[in-house]
């Protein structure tokens, strides 16, 4: 009887302890699947981070500017009588452009050269004279007096004259006209702008600290909006000799050649000079930063396996960046796999799936096309 009594028990607690395992294990499968729920793989897409050649450079922005350029216009008024250039014209310097109605001061000039050829006569016959003693020599020394003040006034007329005709001061490319015939213009009046365009100047700033890094002579590249797909080849020609003491920043000119006068005063460019040589640096694309008040971080994928794995956040410190791409001088090695987008859910240990379909390309100098 104690036998059977003790093997019902034995049975019972078998039962039993079976049951409970059962419900343990149904619990832990329950609570795996309402994890899995609450915190399913992200998709991610990711790049292998590889050791690149990487040259450091100084970047800015300028200006454009003309070797010579104005706004021409005449310094007296008048009525424009003609008009001896098109907009858009190359010019040699000393070519008329145009001249204003100068009838009263054509007369004016004839009359005061004929007063100075009468002067000169009488100059020379008093001279003739004197030699017989039939004149003094006080008036031959007045009619010198004479011929010279006459003289002086043609040259002042001359002057006056030639400041109604409008010349090309230098060699260059007309503007837009802004006068037409028979207009009246006061004194000062921009008449057309003239600008040498080959070469051509390019102005920017640097930072103080950058003095050490440039010199005469030094290869620039620019770029300009307007022909985004091209680089523009320069030498610094000029470093200004004092420091701006508002913005602690050096004026740098460097000088381009532009013979197809594609670059025009005026422009807004942006200046890249190369400085040290190139090193072998890890790159990674500019899109596996993320920035964050504590610093700049990246997310990495550990253990990789059939394209899921786990996202750990790595702080890094990061180098100015170049087109799409930034170098990276600590925090990532070499063949570690780097997050470059679909960061934003991601956290420490965060399960991710990789999805590397639709990855743009990165590129240190991109090259962008209109289309």
């Amino acid at each position: 009887m104690m036998k059977r009594m003790t093997i019902m028990l034995c049975g019972m607690a078998v039962l039993f302890g079976g049951l409970y395992g059962f419900q343990t294990f149904k619990e832990m499968m329950i609570r795996k699947a309402i994890g899995a729920l609450a915190n399913p793989p992200q998709t991610v897409s990711t790049v292998v981070a590889a050791d690149a050649p990487w040259q450091s450079s100084l970047n800015a922005v300028g200006s454009l500017r003309a070797v010579n350029g104005a706004d021409l216009a005449l310094q007296v008024a008048g009525i424009v009588q003609s008009i001896e250039f098109s907009s858009g014209d190359s010019v040699a310097a000393g070519q008329t452009l145009l001249s204003l109605v100068a009838t009263d001061d054509v007369a004016k000039l004839r009359s005061l050269q004929a007063t100075a050829e009468n002067y000169a006569i009488v100059l020379k016959r008093d001279e003739e004279q004197i030699k017989f003693s039939a004149v003094s020599q006080a008036t031959v020394d007045s009619d010198k007096a004479n011929l010279k003040n006459a003289q002086a006034l043609v040259e002042q007329q001359k002057a006056l004259l030639e400041q109604k005709t409008l010349k090309a001061p230098f060699s260059g490319r007309l503007g837009i006209r802004a006068v037409d015939l028979g207009q009246y213009l006061s004194a000062g009046t921009s008449i057309v702008t003239l600008q040498s365009l080959d070469p051509i100047y390019i102005d920017f700033y640097l930072p103080q600290q950058a003095l050490a890094s440039i010199r005469i002579g030094q290869d620039v590249t620019v770029a300009v909006d307007a022909f985004p797909a091209e680089r523009f080849t320069g030498q610094i020609t000029a470093i200004n000799a004092k420091i701006d003491s508002a913005s602690r920043n050096v004026q740098v000119r460097a000088t381009l050649r532009n013979g197809a006068a594609r670059l025009l005063p005026g422009m807004f460019a942006k200046v890249e000079i190369a400085v040290g040589r190139p090193e072998q640096v890890v790159t990674v694309p500019l899109t596996a930063i993320v920035n964050n008040s504590y610093g700049d971080l990246v997310y990495l994928v550990d253990d990789l396996r059939d394209g899921q794995g786990t996202a750990r956040q790595m702080f890094v410190k990061t180098r100015p960046p170049k087109g799409d791409r930034v170098a990276v001088n600590e925090g990532i090695k070499p063949g570690e796999t780097v997050v470059i987008a679909g960061q934003l859910k991601l956290r420490n240990g965060s399960p991710v799936k990789i999805d590397n379909s639709h990855v743009p390309q990165a590129e240190a100098a991109p090259n962008i096309v209109d289309q």
